[in-house]
């Protein structure tokens, strides 16, 4: 049933086909291939009010949400009262009411413009209730660790973040020696320590921070993470101040870095490396060239 050029001319005409084809269950993209139709734009207009037939519809989590989003385009609600309302994206909105009648302007760009700011908050919103709501659940997934379990994690931690002992040194360098900014690491080497029988007496802590910072306090804090006296830090390590550069970490909270050295740790050290190269071959048993 092809159309010459002008084809769209007797719209009345092929609405009436378009609108037969529609109530026989077919579905848009059959609709406008047996007519013939390249215009989406066309087709929405020759569709304008027929529901799609249900064999179309997928059945998923936002059944609910889309009904609601075409009761209120009926009753004239705009994509933005619609937003804020249901808290969905306009691309969604769009997609499930686009075969409805367009409601009257009746707000002035200001007003709309306001809704529409509203709506975007209500977005933002929602998807950060969705990460957090991610977040919580993954936590909740870890439960309580094994030794074995702490043992592998403390190993990985340490190599991406801890000293090592590389070909290049004249001497080896066998000791353990970590440095990092985030308590929450800290604290979870420590607690690694902990479990590979290191008492507290063997530690040697120093704190690593930019010249223009709050030395005090830093070495305040992090004497109060490890649960120890303050007085007992080694010399703190200064890094000089580059004016040429744009340094970010100048807020109030910045407390730079805990270095924590353990004493008499060659053979803890040995361990730890033994473990990581065990821990690849688990994970590739084929790269056994890796180890060392």
């Amino acid at each position: 049933m092809a159309h010459a050029y002008g084809k769209y001319a007797d719209f009345e005409g092929l609405r009436e086909q378009a609108v037969t084809l529609r109530r026989a269950g077919l579905s848009r993209r059959q609709i406008r291939d047996r007519l013939y139709i390249d215009n989406n734009d066309i087709l929405n207009r020759l569709l304008e009010g027929e529901p799609p037939p249900e064999w179309t519809k997928r059945p998923n989590a936002k059944d609910d949400l889309r009904a609601k989003a075409r009761e209120l385009r009926l009753q004239g609600w705009t994509y933005d009262q619609i937003q804020v309302e249901l808290g969905c994206s306009k691309s969604s909105i769009s997609l499930w009411v686009r075969d409805l009648p367009k409601p009257e302007r009746k707000r002035t760009p200001e007003e709309a413009s306001a809704i529409a700011k509203r709506g975007w908050e209500a977005t933002l919103r929602r998807r950060e209730e969705e990460r957090q709501q991610t977040k919580q659940a993954s936590a909740e997934e870890v439960g309580t660790l094994t030794d074995r379990e702490l043992l592998v994690a403390g190993v990985v931690l340490y190599w991406a973040e801890g000293c090592k002992d590389k070909a290049t040194y004249s001497r080896s360098r066998e000791r353990l020696q970590f440095i990092n900014s985030d308590p929450n690491v800290i604290s979870l080497y420590l607690r690694w320590l902990e479990l590979l029988g290191v008492e507290r007496d063997r530690m040697r802590f120093r704190v690593s921070i930019h010249e223009s910072a709050d030395v005090a306090a830093a070495e305040a804090f992090w004497a109060e993470l490890v649960g120890v006296d303050a007085a007992t830090f080694q010399r703190v390590t200064l890094k000089k101040h580059n004016p040429r550069t744009n340094r970010q970490n100048t807020a109030e909270a910045y407390r730079g870095c805990l270095v924590i050295y353990v004493t008499k740790s060659a053979e803890l050290y040995r361990r730890m490396e033994g473990t990581w190269y065990g821990i690849v071959g688990a994970a590739r048993a084929s790269d056994l060239g890796n180890r060392t």
